[in-house]
């Protein structure tokens, strides 16, 4: 549709093409989900699979479980506001995967036998420092969930017509029964093939578009029109990129979704698969914000930024002739993209819940029987309590980024639980609140771009202190020191 020269994309396909694709595919992953799920014949398989991924798979999870649909908003927001050095900030995330391949070592050797992150913390940090560990790990958990389950309503909304609550209320409903079924060993199965799909898609819609645009074209119209997105001197882009590096360290530093993936690879995988992941996943944030920078030079008229990326696409794809497969393939490598991360962090979420809190701090005891029970009950619990936090639609970017202070304080504290032999846990724990508070003040005060860089400074300065200020050896610790 044209409008004063510019064109507003809608939905192209039908309401009824839709839903006949997503519940397609919500049935494959379903019956995927119990035909795996059959492996798990007790609560460690079920939770880490047992303990016996591959290179293939431990690669495709990791990867597959990094492309959220925040990746297929965000980055083109990012890149829309902030240019060039928008998209490579979101690439940046990357470096924590490829980064974490080395901790996975030591992780490995520290915790042989561990099911969780909160293993790590109370056995490096005692009792207060797992409880402040459950807090921030909890609260942002829930706030990565809750982002991709709006950017997936937002999707299906934008690309095949289904109503926002109900494409929302679709995407968990299918995460939550295939991981009920078969924990881990459903969550990498299906992570396996819908790596492959996002990969091949990102890549058929890369062509695509890299022959109907005209390069030269495209950076004449930026450079003339919007000056600053080309810019490599942008003040706001610049720590864009540094804030977001961090954010990416502290997300996948601390957080269960990857340590549950290193206790259940192969102590010989492990480190592969994260940096293999990392590289796998670099060029897909940047394919996604390049979208956002050829609207301009399309005519594309952008009404709503959060679906610039998967407007542009299917914009390109029509023009090439596709007509409605175009929006059904974006359809499918998107819905791909959400359901490869909702189910992990279902999964990881309620191993928490259950190995930590009910099992650890409520001291209870649990057949196998008995574990898939409470097992479920948290993964249902926690993707209701999601479900009912993005039925207000908030701003994916700043629910998102909001957390991003609390999770770059505790980059540097597990750095030093792994590596370290003698430290002081209580300036390492002073550190992590102060940087929580700093961030999330900064964040909401000051600057959103800078809330997870000076949540990890100050947490870093903490850390580094504790090293020579009142330090003693840590009984629990395992390994060679540094």
């Amino acid at each position: 549709m044209e409008e004063n020269g510019v064109m507003t994309i809608f939905a192209s396909i039908s309401s009824t093409t839709a839903w006949a694709t997503v519940i397609g595919l919500g049935a494959l992953w379903v019956l995927l989900g119990y035909y795996w799920g059959k492996k798990a014949k007790d609560g460690e398989g079920f939770m880490l699979a047992g303990r016996n991924v591959g290179l293939a798979l431990g690669s495709a999870t990791a990867m597959a479980t990094w492309v959220t649909s925040n990746t297929m908003m965000v980055a083109p927001v990012l890149a829309l506001e902030k240019g060039v050095w928008g998209m490579l900030a979101y690439s940046s995330a990357a470096f924590g995967l490829m980064l974490f391949a080395p901790l996975a070592i030591r992780i490995k050797k520290l915790l042989p036998e561990g099911f969780t992150a909160g293993d790590f913390f109370l056995k490096k940090y005692g009792r207060p420092g797992w409880a402040i560990f459950m807090l921030i790990t909890l609260l942002y958990s829930i706030t990565w969930l809750v982002t991709m389950a709006i950017a997936g309503g937002k999707l299906l909304e934008a690309l095949g017509g289904i109503p926002y609550m109900q494409g929302m209320t679709l995407i968990m409903v299918v995460c939550v029964a295939y991981t009920l079924f078969g924990g881990l060993f459903a969550v990498i199965g299906t992570d396996f093939i819908q790596s492959l799909i996002i990969l091949i898609g990102v890549v058929f819609i890369g062509v695509m578009i890299v022959l109907k645009l005209d390069f030269g074209e495209t950076y004449e119209y930026v450079s003339v029109n919007q000056p600053s997105l080309v810019s490599v001197m942008m003040p706001a882009a610049l720590l864009a990129f540094f804030n977001n590096m961090l954010f990416g360290f502290g997300e996948v530093f601390h957080n269960n979704v990857w340590w549950s993936r290193a206790f259940a690879m192969r102590d010989d995988v492990a480190p592969k698969a994260f940096f293999v992941s990392g590289l796998l996943w670099f060029p897909i944030p940047i394919a996604a914000g390049f979208l956002a920078l050829a609207a301009g030079p399309l005519g594309i008229n952008v009404t709503d930024a959060s679906k610039v990326g998967p407007m542009v696409a299917e914009h390109v794809l029509n023009e090439s002739g596709m007509g409605s497969f175009a929006s059904i393939l974006i359809l499918v490598v998107l819905f791909c993209s959400i359901a490869s991360s909702i189910d992990s962090l279902l999964a990881a979420t309620s191993d928490l819940l259950v190995k930590d809190l009910y099992l650890g701090l409520g001291k209870k005891k649990l057949t196998d029987h008995g574990f898939r029970k409470v097992a479920a009950v948290a993964i249902i619990g926690v993707a209701v309590l999601a479900w009912t936090m993005a039925k207000f639609e908030w701003n994916v970017g700043l629910v998102l980024y909001s957390a991003g202070g609390l999770v770059a304080a505790l980059i540097w504290p597990v750095i030093a639980g792994l590596f370290w032999k003698t430290y002081n846990r209580n300036i390492v724990l002073a550190g992590i609140v102060l940087g929580c508070i700093t961030g999330y003040v900064t964040f909401f005060k000051i600057e959103p771009y800078i809330g997870a860089l000076c949540g990890a400074t100050v947490s870093m300065v903490f850390t580094v202190i504790s090293r020579f200020v009142g330090a003693t050896p840590q009984e629990n610790y395992t390994g060679q020191t540094t």
